[in-house]
């Protein structure tokens, strides 16, 4: 459904429960008040990707992928500011299966733009582990760097300090074998 289709619908929706207020149904207008906050939120985030982020959490890879093939022209459905985020659960889900297949995705999300410090470092983080995957200690140093710096809240200090002592046991490893 196109936002305007959702603006339309949701503008209906508040004008009809100022209507239930004004002749005094309060209990309907409140279920009006609900239910047009929910057409709201609809405009500015999609259901698909909703949906699917919550699967993500609730570790179900099948069924996120299922609903973010849902949106077949993410130009087209998702408002531009969702357009990152789209590409990063894309990159997601990607790094489950072929991790360094998933590159382009984060690439592609953090060019288009991601709002959220949190997932920026996420982001970083992730091309950081294609890199070391890759071999190119210093674009995953790089990386690692770029991603501390963007997680202000520290929600990824483990994982960036585990994927640095990664780091060191590659070195050693490589350090070995040269001998």
């Amino acid at each position: 459904m196109s936002n305007i289709i959702r603006i339309v619908l949701s503008s209906f929706l508040l004008i009809g429960t100022v209507a239930l207020f004004w002749f005094g149904h309060w209990g309907w207008g409140i279920l009006g008040i609900l239910i047009t906050i929910l057409a709201w939120v609809t405009v500015f985030f999609n259901e698909n990707m909703l949906i699917a982020q919550w699967y993500l959490r609730k570790e179900n890879m099948g069924k996120a992928e299922q609903w973010l093939r849902n949106i077949k022209n993410y130009e087209k459905q998702l408002i531009s500011a969702q357009h990152g985020y789209y590409h990063m659960l894309l990159g997601i889900l990607e790094s489950q299966r072929a991790p360094l297949q998933s590159e382009k995705y984060f690439k592609k999300a953090l060019s288009l733009g991601l709002h959220m410090s949190h997932n920026i470092a996420l982001a970083k983080l992730s091309l950081a582990g294609v890199a070391m995957a890759k071999r190119n200690k210093r674009e995953a140093e790089k990386l690692l760097a770029e991603a501390k710096k963007a997680d202000k809240n520290k929600l990824l200090a483990d994982q960036i300090k585990m994927m640095k002592n990664q780091m060191g046991l590659m070195d050693k490893q490589q350090f070995r074998y040269s001998r």
